[in-house]
């Protein structure tokens, strides 16, 4: 099962390309660095931590 690259942030809408800095949780939920840090790194659906979700490149 491939991580699915959302493309942004579900807090703030903010544009999260592949290649950029993004946090997810273990459900896939993203978030920009901004909103991440505001949530102290908490998932505010599932309670779940955040952590930096890996680059795509190319």
């Amino acid at each position: 099962m491939a991580l699915e690259m959302r493309d942004r942030c579900e807090r703030c809408d903010a544009p999260l390309p592949g290649s950029g800095a993004a946090f997810i949780c273990s459900y896939q939920c993203t978030f920009c660095p901004a909103c991440a840090d505001a949530m102290i790194h908490i998932c505010p659906n599932c309670g779940g931590e955040l952590v930096p979700r890996p680059r795509r490149m190319g």
